[in-house]
């Protein structure tokens, strides 16, 4: 046996590890959680790095999950060993393939992070909804428990695939196994070349389509023969589980472990048992042992092998003395009478002598945390004499009342295990940080480790909750602290906001960045956290991060600093090592980035070791009154009090089903952002009246609305609190008018934007510490409060769109976001009767994410009516959208035209015929609408035209001509939803659609997409990509009556807002292409120079501007126009300034230049093919 080589790393990187041996091709496309596991193959084979047959393996990111699924079908079919990684909707899309891998015997494997799928709402979470979905196609499923395993029986999935003619499915849990990182033991590759069944390589090769050996396969059967045929392959299934069973056999015999189909854990005379599968198992093994030294008789079941279920392994592996079983299920079958695990053990006793109690339960789903004092709940409830059935827990279902009551949490993790907790805020390298100190200490001692990582649903900006554990024994925790030896707080702003404190034991560290003194402390920390250190006898450090970082030149990334604060303080390892480790770890991380970049951690890491301050935790603390310090209610809708404030403050798990209740479908109000009032930036721009050029380009970049001009009138200017100052309003119409800038800095993410754009001589905005802004708190109270004016300005021009007030506002989109200021622009234009389908991705995060809801309403209460189907599908989803609305005023058409022949008034003929006329024109119908509602009202006859106008009230809401919008990202529009994009806009109809163009699948963390243009890293391009982008704009001109433009905000803002006018105004389908900076490029000066970087991008001729208007071929003019320039900056400095492509001549310097002359040779070809076009 060779030695073990251990190595800390995620179960993604474990299942990537694995797989990567045996695959030859991999067909792929990305979805959370599964999508590091093809990164990490495509990253590997980019560098050279060989499997089992001596041969990099191919990636292909295909369109979708359906593709991805295709290709692994014909590439099985063709012969070589296949591959493919997914979860949740992406598996379900690979369903019906599915069924075709398996009928035809391919020995194909699909490795899951197992992800609920979605119904009243989407989850990224884990739990088994997906893998459920699979169990008729025929592929054997394989469940792993956790990192350990993935390495373990990922191996066995391929290998008894091979032998045994089965394709497999194996899963493991999505984030908790997916993303949990452990130190675990590797199977050297030559081990699995020793169990590789290379004749069945060989048969399964020469088995294959081969024109030299032709035969067919996919035949169409009648009735007369398929079920025969459908039969023939059960000898396959019927000795699988042997075939299944010798490989998990080899595998114990190389590490030492012990798997089987299904083992037994716990007392051998147990009287009560629990069945489960994937890594809730390890939390059960923990209070099985609990249990069992407190004199009780329980055990657990893990199911290893779910298909082919082989009922002779499961009864061999359960004690004989047993009297009642729970079984445990991750999913739900809304109307069935069990779970399909519960079905499947009860099935497996039916007809055996012993027939104990079988109740089952679920818990888990979208990754609800499950601790051992719910599977402490769970054997309670077998103690009863008739145990419920049908339960669940983890939750408090007040309403069908199927949750098991739970008692305290216990901490029975493994003796002498140190249990740490961070609060950071994304973006701010918290994560990033934790996963480095993790896999030092995992990869240079002797101890164990495990870390998990929880997220809210904002992009970069929102809390990050990091959960490290350490120990001298395997951690089988699979569940949050709740317990910890060292919390750290990295955003001050979160000392009110969180309860960080409860968590901490007794004698625990807690340490808290922040520029406030010991002194201050006194009057800047809650009472509760005060005096909740006080009675833990806590250890206290605080730290300035911020500043230590800003003066040593890393401007906000505090990481460096606090990891090595943690190091010092927590004592995990000696501090000199640690330093030594941190220090190696940097110079791996950023020596490409130069001498200077090294330094300036290097120094970050020696202040964080020395700028610790000790703060003695004051006696009276202790005697604090907590009550005293309950924050003033404001009057705030039920929904906000309710769900939202709980969820806010990290405290959603404890909201019973009834919170809910009248909320089944889904449903969630519009405009609940303006509440969470988050105050997360370090730095808010501050306006300087006396400056200000009243150009309102602020307002009109600013990616969370939290800039805005206001119009006063003399008695506002008089109300106004003190520090509200105003100046005279420039422009026509705005004689009358004082003129403000306010900014809510509590909504502000501190992007500066803002300040970047402001044309004045002398910048109107300068950005400031939040803390010397405070005063604007209540200024953009008294904001909110002021009149609605109607705008005495064009609402077509950039300063006069904002004064419209925008309905999408404080989103959870990143500081800086390039999307969000085009998706505000259009609220601002057409809001109060949008209708918007959104494809999943960025978009559909920022602005669906619970509870937080940024679009919003207008005065009136109308505003965007908003809601995302999948990804795959959006522009389908909309055009039905469109579609509803269109039969429904049709409907109101008739009926008006109907009215116009009865005996009716002439006042009310006159208003039903000039809402007849002008129901396709947006400002015709709203003011026909004004007219004709109150008629109608009002009209007290009988008869036909009583009932025809009560029906028309009915339907009132749908009298405005209505603007529908289609919004989604380039992955979205350029590739998986590209069909139905295709066909929605060839229909002709008058359906909008907004592409943001990040090139690349942004929400998934960066992957290439068909927008990603030549020379471009990205992950599945991690030697840049090789194929120029995808013209998707004039592919679309091709039809001749769609409407086409680029746009890029920040090069032209008057081009952009026209053709958005143009667009929605025109009575067919248009396509908005709208280029959109994102985290992912890596722009020097970050996201603050959004707008500065698409006007670049124009000039450097790297984007390029155009509209094309069918309308103008029927005046006999060219429909197309371009609206760029010839470039005049330089292209390769353009380019040269983002990490995408810089990084590219450090990586691969051998194909840089190449692609990066290719890159720039696309370009060029793309603006003169647009010239050619201008000048038809």
């Amino acid at each position: 046996m060779m030695s073990k080589v251990m190595k800390t790393m995620d179960g993604n990187t474990a299942a990537a590890h694995v797989s990567y041996a045996f695959t030859e091709v991999a067909g792929i496309f990305p979805i959370t959680p599964s999508s590091p596991m093809a990164e990490y193959v495509d990253e590997w084979a980019a560098n050279g790095k060989k499997n089992i047959f001596g041969q990099a393996p191919k990636v292909i990111e295909m369109q979708s999950e359906g593709g991805a699924a295709g290709t692994f079908h014909g590439s099985l079919a063709a012969g070589a060993l296949t591959t493919t990684y997914t979860a949740s909707q992406g598996l379900l899309l690979m369903i019906p393939n599915m069924y075709k891998v398996a009928g035809e015997l391919l020995p194909g494997v699909i490795h899951v992070s197992a992800r609920a799928v979605a119904s009243h709402a989407l989850s990224i979470f884990g739990d088994h909804s997906d893998v459920m979905a699979c169990r008729q196609t025929g592929f054997a499923m394989l469940a792993s428990t956790n990192v350990q395993e993935v390495i373990d029986l990922g191996s066995v999935a391929h290998l008894s695939a091979i032998k045994g003619r089965v394709p497999f499915l194996h899963f493991f849990d999505g984030f908790r196994t997916s993303h949990e990182i452990q130190k675990v033991e590797l199977i050297d590759y030559e081990d699995y070349k020793k169990l590789i069944d290379m004749d069945a390589v060989k048969a399964f090769r020469k088995n294959a389509l081969n024109p030299e050996r032709p035969v067919l396969r996919g035949t169409a059967q009648n009735p007369d023969i398929f079920f025969q045929a459908r039969e023939a392959c059960n000898p396959f299934y019927d000795a699988l589980p042997a075939v299944v069973e010798e490989y998990m056999n080899e595998i114990n015999k190389i590490t030492g472990r012990n798997y089987g189909l299904f083992n037994y854990y716990g007392a051998d005379d147990a009287d009560r048992v629990i069945i489960a599968m994937g890594s809730v198992v390890d939390t059960i093994e923990e209070t099985v042992d609990y249990l069992n030294s407190k004199g009780e008789k329980v055990g657990l079941v893990k199911v290893r092998l779910y298909r082919p279920f082989s009922i002779e392994h499961f009864l061999k592996v359960v004690p004989k003395t047993v009297k009642k079983i729970a079984v445990l299920d991750r999913t739900k079958e809304p109307g069935a009478i069990g779970e399909p695990l519960y079905l499947d053990v009860c099935t497996a006793f039916m007809g055996q002598s012993s027939q104990p109690v079988i109740v089952g339960g679920r818990y888990g789903l979208g990754s609800k945390d499950t601790t051992p004092a719910q599977i402490v709940a769970v054997f309670e409830n077998l103690k009863q004499d008739e145990p419920k059935n049908n339960f669940t827990i983890g939750i408090v279902d007040d309403v069908t009342h199927k949750s098991l009551p739970t008692g305290e949490e216990l901490d029975i993790t493994g003796e002498g295990t140190i249990s740490c907790k961070f609060w950071g805020l994304g973006s701010d390298g918290t994560v990033g940080a934790n996963k480095n100190s993790i896999k030092i200490i995992g990869d240079h001692t002797d101890m164990y480790v495990q870390a998990y990582f929880s997220y809210d649903s904002k992009k970069s900006g929102g809390v990050t909750i990091s959960h490290l554990r350490f120990g001298k024994k395997p951690i089988r925790s699979t569940y949050l602290i709740k317990k910890a030896d060292f919390v750290a707080c990295h955003n001050p702003s979160y000392v009110d906001k969180y309860d960080m404190v409860s968590d901490l034991k007794t004698g625990g560290t807690f340490l808290l960045n922040c520029d406030w003194t010991v002194e201050e402390l006194e009057e800047k920390l809650p009472a509760k956290m005060k005096k909740i250190l006080a009675e833990r006898k806590a250890k206290f450090y605080i730290i300035d991060g911020v500043s230590i970082a800003k003066e040593i030149g890393l401007g906000n990334r505090v990481n460096t600093v606090l990891q090595a604060a943690f190091f010092k303080l927590a004592n995990i390892i000696p501090i000199e090592d640690a330093v030594k480790y941190m220090k190696d770890a940097i110079v791996a991380s950023y020596g490409k980035k130069g001498e200077k970049v090294v330094n300036m951690n290097f120094a970050a890491v020696d202040r964080g070791v020395v700028d610790i301050v000790e703060v003695k935790v004051p006696a009276h603390w202790t005697d604090l009154s907590v009550e005293e310090e309950a924050a003033a209610t404001k009057d705030v809708p039920e929904f906000v009090a309710k769900i939202m404030e709980p969820m806010n403050r990290q405290e959603g798990d404890n909201l019973p089903v009834s919170a809910f209740v009248g909320r089944e479908d889904g449903t969630f109000p519009q405009g609940t952002s303006k509440y969470e009032k988050r105050g997360i930036a370090v730095e808010v721009p501050e306006w300087q009246m006396d400056k200000c050029i009243q150009c309102n380009q602020c307002s009109f970049v600013c990616p969370h609305a939290v800039i805005r001009p206001f119009l006063l009138n003399e008695e506002e200017v008089n109300n106004a609190p003190e520090g509200f100052t105003s100046k005279k309003a420039i422009g026509k119409g705005l004689e009358n008018y004082q003129y403000r800038i306010q900014v809510s800095v509590l909504d502000c993410t501190g992007c500066g934007s803002c300040a970047q754009v402001c044309p004045a001589k002398e910048k109107a905005l300068i950005m400031k510490p939040i803390e010397t802004q405070t005063a604007q708190i209540e200024n953009w109270e008294y904001a909110m409060t002021l009149s609605k004016k109607e705008n005495p300005l064009n609402v077509a021009t950039v300063k006069g769109s904002q004064f419209e007030q925008p309905l999408l506002e404080f989103s959870g989109a990143c500081a800086g976001c390039g999307e969000t200021p085009y998706a505000k622009l259009l609220t601002q234009l057409f809001g109060d009767r949008m209708y918007i389908a959104n494809a999943t991705g960025c978009s559909s995060i920022w602005a669906g994410s619970a509870p937080s809801t940024p679009y919003t309403t207008n005065e009136k209460g109308h505003g965007p009516a908003w809601a995302n189907s999948l990804f795959e599908d959006n522009a389908e989803f909309g055009f039905g959208m469109y579609m509803a609305v269109k039969q429904i005023r049709n409907k109101l058409k008739d009926l008006a035209e109907e009215a116009q022949s009865l005996d009716v008034s002439d006042e009310i003929k006159v208003a039903l015929k000039d809402w007849v006329d002008n129901m396709y024109d947006a400002a015709g119908s709203k003011k026909a609408t004004l007219t004709l509602v109150p008629l109608l009202e009002a009209y007290n006859g009988s008869g036909r035209a009583k009932e025809i106008f009560e029906e028309i009230l009915e339907k009132k809401e749908f009298l405005v001509k209505k603007s529908h919008w289609i919004l989604g990202g380039d992955g979205w529009a350029y590739d998986i939803g590209f069909g139905g994009l295709d066909h929605v806009l060839a229909s002709g109809e008058d359906i909008n659609v907004l592409v943001f163009d990040t090139e690349v699948y942004s929400n998934t963390g960066g992957q290439s997409s068909k927008a990603t243009p030549t020379g471009s890293i990205a992950k599945f391009a991690a030697a840049g990509k090789p194929i120029k982008k995808k013209d998707l704009g004039r592919m679309m001109m091709s039809y001749g009556y769609v409407y086409v433009a680029q746009v890029a905000m920040g090069a032209n803002q008057n081009q952009l807002i026209k053709a958005l006018i143009e667009a929605e105004s025109y009575p067919g389908p248009s396509l908005i292409i709208a280029y959109s900076p994102c985290i992912n490029h890596g722009i020097k000066g970050g996201l603050t120079c959004s707008q500065e970087e698409t006007k670049k991008a124009v000039e450097a001729g790297y984007w390029h501007l155009y509209r094309y208007n069918p309308l103008l071929k029927e005046e006999g003019k060219n429909p197309f126009i371009l609206d760029s320039k010839v470039p005049t900056a330089d292209y390769r400095e353009y380019i040269m300034n983002e990490v995408r492509y810089s990084a590219l001549t450090r990586t691969f310097p051998e194909v840089a230049e190449k692609l990066f002359e290719q890159s720039e040779k696309d370009a060029k070809e793309r603006f003169e093919a647009y010239q050619k076009l201008a000048e038809q």
